[in-house]
């Protein structure tokens, strides 16, 4: 058997990379070099603008073409930076030198002694993480996960009248509306989105270990606590101004945390969805030319949410050891984040994937109305709970003697089905007011959903 061609290991970067594509834009190995670049030249620019060690301010014409090397950041600069790196055997040292050769061929061999200077990789790196992560969830994952979140919404205002048994440890409970139940899942979606659209992005910018002591040796009379502050600012990050080394990464845990929740709670969605396909709630719409199964042509599988469940299971493992990796560095410093963050993108391509699955699935799917009313109106004994409680309430008022209505209806309901007729012959027979029997004798299964419907509209 012959080899091969080389091939990727994961399937983020064959059969699903069309829907995680956007977040490689991110959250790569050529998106972190780009980054970087984009660093080594604004802290550049950031010091000729300030005059340091006697510069003169780099003209906007020349800036603009110093900023022109990250938006044309391509191909041919992936391979050069991997031929520099070849021999340095150092990613941050190959982007410096590889700043160093632009500032050559723009006449500004003068100051190439400033490219990253006064920093440690880690100042590199930190802030670049920073700014691609920052990225990658407000320019793709965020977008990705409002909208689902938006279609489960307005999914729930669409159906918020559908009545529906509720099943409470897969046992008939009191009735509710579809529309409520999805409105319980977009709220706590949106709820996690609103923590992560809050997220700060915090950056380090103080040299070997985090105390600007080669700064202060050089220039100690400029403020460089300010300029760091300054930098990070324009690097669009929050600065963090108590580091070792490396910035701390308790942000990184954070958002990962709070992502990870997000993809539980689609989890818990994902599986309920799939049990409602089963139950019948909803009818899968066939797809032209699908095949649901390789020998039963009748089958149409529930596999997006299947998908689904699995890919935010890996998001989760991914995300779960990151949060708890990166918070703890040996002394003022290890490596163990550094290869730990190259896996950033996994988490997130996992996590975008099921997204993605998930609200395709929806797409493919329709309320089965007439399997929701069948449900109801075999399940008669869900309104024991009205009649033990209008009991209690006639009780109170004066208008009843009964003795622990809840044993009453426990006797009458508990264990087997109980049919309209049989329900209306029980409440015709008890020690209450008359107004309180016509109001039980007109309730139903699907009418006893109490503010289910109006509940929706609490959605924010």
């Amino acid at each position: 058997m012959s080899p091969l061609p080389p091939q990727s290991l994961s399937p983020l970067d064959n059969r699903y990379f069309p829907v995680v594509a956007p977040i490689g834009e991110h959250l790569s190995e050529a998106a972190l070099n780009r980054a970087r670049v984009a660093v080594e030249i604004e802290w550049l620019i950031y010091q000729t603008d300030n005059g340091f060690f006697g510069t003169e301010p780099i003209s906007a014409g020349v800036q603009a073409k110093l900023r022109a090397v990250v938006d044309a950041f391509g191909q041919d600069d992936i391979d050069e930076l991997g031929k520099i790196e070849a021999t340095t055997r150092h990613d941050v040292k190959a982007v410096e030198y590889y700043v160093r050769a632009r500032l050559g061929e723009l006449g500004l061999s003068n100051i190439e002694e400033l490219t990253h200077f006064g920093c440690t990789s880690e100042d590199i790196n930190n802030t670049s993480y920073a700014i691609t992560i920052r990225d990658a969830v407000t320019k793709v994952w965020l977008p990705a996960a409002s909208a689902l979140a938006d279609q489960i919404a307005e999914l729930a205002g669409a159906q918020r009248d559908q009545p529906m048994l509720s099943l409470t440890h897969g046992q008939p409970a009191t009735p509710t509306t579809l529309g409520k139940e999805l409105a319980v899942v977009a709220h706590r979606l949106r709820r996690v989105l609103r923590r992560i659209e809050q997220q700060e992005y915090l950056g380090k910018w103080a040299g070997a270990t985090g105390n600007f002591a080669a700064h202060v040796a050089v220039a100690p009379e400029i403020d460089w606590e300010k300029v760091a502050d300054e930098f990070t600012a324009r690097l669009g990050l929050v600065w963090n101004p108590l580091t070792t080394q490396i910035e701390s990464h308790d942000w990184q845990a954070e958002l990962y945390s709070d992502i990870a929740h997000f993809n539980r709670i689609l989890h818990n969605f994902a599986s309920d969805i799939w049990l409602y396909i089963s139950r019948g709630v909803f009818k899968q719409i066939p797809q032209p030319g699908a095949t649901g199964s390789s020998t039963m042509p009748h089958k149409i599988n529930p596999i997006r949410f299947e998908n689904a469940e699995s890919n935010l299971e890996l998001s989760c493992a991914m995300l779960d050891s990151l949060a708890q990796t990166l918070v703890t560095s040996r002394l003022q410093r290890d490596l163990t984040d550094s290869s730990s963050q190259r896996n950033i993108g996994v988490g997130f391509g996992h996590s975008l994937l099921a997204i993605d699955n998930v609200r395709r699935g929806l797409g493919e799917l329709d309320v089965n109305a007439e399997t929701l009313a069948a449900e109801l109106d075999g399940n008669w004994e869900v309104l024991a709970e009205a009649i033990q409680t209008v009991i209690r309430a006639e009780i109170v008022a004066g208008r009843s003697k009964i003795e622990d209505p809840y044993a009453v209806l426990k006797e009458l309901t508990r264990g087997h089905s109980v049919g309209r007729e049989e329900l209306i012959e029980f409440v015709d027979g008890l020690d209450i007011g008359e107004d309180a029997k016509a109001h039980l004798r007109e309730l139903t299964p699907a009418t006893y959903t109490g503010r289910s419907s109006a509940l929706v509209d609490r959605l924010s």
